[in-house]
This record gives C-alpha cells, structure tokens and sequence, in this order.
C-alpha cells in the first residue's frame, strides 16, 4: 500500500524483520516526506519512516496513526531526563521499534555533526545513550559503538581536549594478539581466506624449486603454517621457502618467525623467514630482497585499503580546490568556544577532510612519518614492478570511503549490522570474547571510518568492482580462483555450523557472505606484461 510519495531519487528501504542486517536496508534523503514534510526522512520505499510506522501500526489494527509510540517520539523533548514519562516510555519500547527508533537517532545526530550543530548534537547523542548498551541486544550494542565514533568526531574539534582525553589510552600487544586471535576463531572469514591463498599460491608455484612469498601483513602464523604442510607433501620434494612478512611490530614478526622455523624444521623443509618492521605505507621495497630466479607470489590479507588515505593527500597536492564543496567538516582556530559557535566553525566540504590549525599540525600522522607515504597507484606499481606469478587479495568487501559522513555512516552501518549478527547467531550476549571483538576490533574500526578524516581514516573498505578497476590500471590481470579451491571454502563454511554464512563466485573470485550481503572480497591477481 502506497502510503504517501518521498521527494528526491533514492529508494528507501526499512525492513521490519528483525536481523538488524535486515532492519538497516535504508538509505537517505534530507529533501523531507511529501506526506509530513519532515525534514529527514528515512522509511520504506514510498513514505518517510513516521509515516511507514504509523501505517505498520494501522494495519495491526490499530484505530489511528497517531497511535504508533514512535509517532510519539517525534513530539517528545529530545533532552528527556531521568524518570520523566519521556524516559519510561523509552525503556517499554520493544526490541524492534527500539532498534528502528535508535536508527533514526543516530542519524538525525550525525546530520547535525555534519552540520556543526553541537547542541542538538549533544541532545540527540543523551537520548541515544539511553537506549544504546554495548551488552544489550544487537542494535544496542551497534549503536553504543556509532554513538561514541559521533561523540568522538566532534571532540576531535577541539585537539587539545580530544588529545587529553586519550592521553593515558594503552592498549598492550598482548591483548592486540588476542583480540585478533578471537576475531579469527569467532569467524569462517580469515580461515576461508588463507585457504584460498594458499591454493592459489600452491596452483601457481606448480613445480618450482625457489619459492618467495610476500605476506604484507605478518600477524598470523596458521596461514604459512599449513602451506608449509602441503608443499612438505610434494611428490617431487618441497621447495626453497622464504617468507617476508611485513608488520608494524617487531614483537609479532618475531613469534611469527619462532612458530614457521620450528614447524619447517620439523617438516624437514628448506625455509627463511624475512621480517621487515614497516608500515605499509612506508615500505622501503629493496627490504623485500626479491631475487632473481624465484618465484614469487605475494598475500595481502585486509591490509590495501589503508593506501587510499594517501590517495586524498596526492589529490590535496595536486589540487587543492578539488576538496572544496558541499559537505564534510574544515577546521579552523576560534577562541572562544561555545555550543553556538561550533558551526561557525565548521564549513562544508566536498571531501570531508580535517585542516589542522598552524598550532596542532604535531596530531598529524602525516607529521610523524620518516618518508613520503606510498599511496594506492604507487604501491600496486611498485607490487606489479616485482612481476609476482601471482597475488592474492583479500578486503571487505564494503563502501566506507565516501566523500560524506553520511554516506559512510549508512554504508557502515549496514556493513556492521551484519557482523553484528553473525556474532548473536552464534555466541551468547554476555561472552566476553564477543564483547572484545566488538569493542576492539569493530568499535574501532567504526571510529575510524566515523570520527577521522585524511591521512588518519585507515579503514576505506571498497567494493571488489572498485578493485578490479584498480588493479587493471595497474597492469594485472585477474587469475581465477580455481574450483578446487572454491570446493574446499566452500565445505569449511558448510561445516562451520551456522547458515548464515555462504559464498559466491564472482567473476572467478569470491565473495564471503553473511545471508544475502557480501562481506568479504577474495581475489587473484598476475602481472600482465
């Protein structure tokens, strides 16, 4: 039933299925409901979200619109305090018009981030905090980590405050490699990954006596443990092995190192472990020591992506008035500072890009770097110069590097939704396991893409589509995955013992699913001379 026409293009879609995956298929417009004319609208395909709650309400029987509570919410006080009416009629709400309610919060809160409107910011965040919890149900602990990534953006205003606050945040390299561990025992996604890595590493080093393996990032030693099984295997003998693993830490490259040399020695295979202590994006390439007459084949693991910060900067250089426009937030020194007058200082821009202040450019991790960064078309030039026989990346497979925060904030919000899911299919609420991995891996994660602009917002995770245009650019070809390897992804995952999770061949790579949405991207790549 057609309840009242949307201006603008963009369909909207709310689900009232409750998966919150399922509830966040919904995209906005800021133009208003042709219906009730509010100015933001988010609901079904054919109304705003007022109205499409009002009409769910209707046709469960009930005598009027009005009568919906979330019809109620758009005239409550958006500063309800404690044991006011407006409060207890927030905690009664169900889980499910809780969720669509903190959808709309969030949302109306980032639209006044984005606007340089602190006030209702900081009202519409206290109503949030009410109703989010990072232990509570999916879309409550979804929301405490989108909730504090919003609060943090506006901190980050104001450097010497947001600094402060953060001043004495440790966290030790034993909870990161925990945390990490976790992430991998909690999810088929890394383990499907490396299976599909190493069959194709295997496929393409088919007889070869030399074998050089790049892993740009060195944080886990399983992957090079089991292809040190199967090429120990070989009929004809195992082959020469080296591996350069590449990771910030000298501590992980070290236990890395320990773990591969016990297990080659065990194997009885030729082995040599290479660790090179860099950033990617500092990468000093005569460290690989790639040598004539081996063969060569290089792993990334959810690390490219991080480049295309870089990407922004080489634009800012080469043209500067590129970045002004219509959205994103500038920053500029202004004394005194007040609720009133944060947007004045904040101006909109085509690429949301944070300009520190002459006085703060020391935040800057541009400032901390020893050399020029590599971005994107650099590196996979640099990648291809090395004529790899074959490379195999894999990215989440998402769109969080739009050129607004709201563009990011629903693509985000989608994309998490569904890991979110897949952790409340298959762990209890109250596991402190999963309550690490949300909170240190993709709370994290959700500031980065959320709260910080330039060089510092790492986490610009791309569609495979994006990939292959890039990658083609840079001279490979795409490899296909072979269907030996798809067979054996595909029979980890069916005996991982959830349903949710399923794979999809894609132009001969992979896609690693939660339900119907692509979550991961696996592809296999050659230089094409």
């Amino acid at each position: 039933m057609r309840v009242g026409a949307k201006k603008g293009e963009e369909e909207i879609k709310v689900e009232s299925g409750f998966g919150v995956s399922g509830i966040i298929k919904l995209k906005i417009k800021l133009e208003g409901c042709e219906t009730c004319d509010r100015s933001l609208n988010l609901g079904c395909a054919d109304c705003c979200y007022y109205c499409y709650m009002g009409f769910m309400w209707q046709e469960e029987g009930s005598s009027s619109v009005t009568s919906s509570p979330l019809q109620l919410f758009s005239m409550m006080s958006l500063s309800p305090s404690l044991g006011s009416p407006n409060n207890l009629l927030l905690r009664e709400m169900k889980s499910e018009e809780r969720g669509l309610y903190l959808i709309h919060l969030l949302l109306t809160c980032a639209n006044h981030v984005a606007a340089g409107n602190l006030e209702n910011a900081n009202t519409t965040l206290e109503q949030i905090s009410l109703l989010a919890s990072p232990d509570g149900d999916t879309m409550q602990r979804i929301a405490a980590y989108f909730m504090e990534s919003l609060a943090d953006r506006i901190l980050k205003t104001w450097p010497g405050i947001h600094r402060a606050l953060n001043s004495t945040r440790v966290t030790m390299l034993s909870e990161e490699i925990l945390v990490q561990k976790l992430f991998f025992e909690l999810f088929p996604f890394l383990k499907v990954a490396y299976v599909l890595t190493n069959q194709a590493i295997i496929e393409a080093m088919e007889g070869e006596k030399v074998i050089h393996v790049i892993d740009l990032n060195a944080a886990e030693a399983a992957q090079w443990i089991a292809l040190l099984q199967v090429l120990s295997a070989r009929p004809e003998g195992p082959p020469h092995l080296r591996i350069t693993g590449i990771h910030q830490k000298k501590e992980i490259l070290d236990q890395i190192a320990h773990r591969l040399t016990e297990e080659a020695e065990k194997l009885d295979i030729p082995f040599q472990f290479n660790p090179v202590v860099s950033k990617l994006e500092n990468l000093d390439f005569d460290k690989l020591r790639v040598k004539t007459g081996e063969a060569l084949a290089i792993s990334s693991i959810l690390q490219l992506h991080s480049l295309l910060a870089w990407d922004d900067e080489a634009l800012k250089r080469k043209s500067p008035r590129l970045l002004k426009g219509s959205s994103g937030i500038h920053l500029q020194r202004v004394l005194p500072l007040s609720q009133s007058t944060l947007g004045d200082m904040l101006e909109k821009d085509m690429i949301n890009g944070y300009t520190a202040s002459p006085d703060s450019t020391s935040s800057s991790p541009a400032s901390l770097t020893t050399s020029n960064p590599m971005n994107m078309e650099s590196f996979l030039s640099a990648l291809w110069g090395l004529s790899p026989k074959v490379m195999v990346v894999t990215e989440q497979d998402c769109n969080h590097n739009g050129p607004t925060l709201m563009d990011r904030l629903l693509e985000a919000l989608y994309s998490y939704a569904a890991l979110f899911d897949c952790l409340e299919s298959t762990v209890s609420r109250t596991s402190l396991e999963r309550l690490r991995v949300e909170k240190m891996i993709f709370g994290e994660e959700i500031k980065n893409i959320i709260a910080c602009e330039g060089p510092e917002r790492k986490e610009r995770h791309e569609k495979l589509e994006k990939w292959f245009q890039r990658f083609d650019q840079a001279g490979f070809g795409n490899v296909p995955l072979s269907y030996y390897g798809m067979l054996q992804a595909r029979r980890f995952i069916q005996s991982y013992g959830c349903e949710g999770y399923r794979m999809r061949d894609e132009n001969g790579c992979v896609l690693i699913c939660w339900q119907d949405r692509p979550m991961f991207s696996i592809s296999a790549w050659r230089s094409r001379k």
